[in-house]
């Protein structure tokens, strides 16, 4: 996930947006730190879904196979 002092960042810059408006650098920062974000967040799903198993309630594994693919690749699954 992302470092705390960046994630404070995008906070206090959200929060001077609503009461002060925002430098033209700070909207630019804003958007750097939120696609930043966005990165780290989406990368950070997608582990937790590759790493997955599902199991209905009789028991029985039904991963898709397009993830336990992804989980042969990795190593994960045999």
């Amino acid at each position: 996930m992302l470092e705390q002092q960046k994630m404070d960042r995008i906070n206090e810059l959200a929060k001077k947006k609503k009461t002060e408006g925002l430098t033209e650098e700070e909207g630019r920062e804003q958007s750097r730190l939120r696609a930043e974000y966005l990165q780290s967040f989406r990368n950070s799903f997608k582990k937790t879904i590759e790493n997955t198993k599902v199991i209905d309630p009789e028991g029985t594994d039904v991963t898709p196979e397009k993830i336990k693919e992804i989980q042969r690749q990795n190593n994960i699954r045999d």
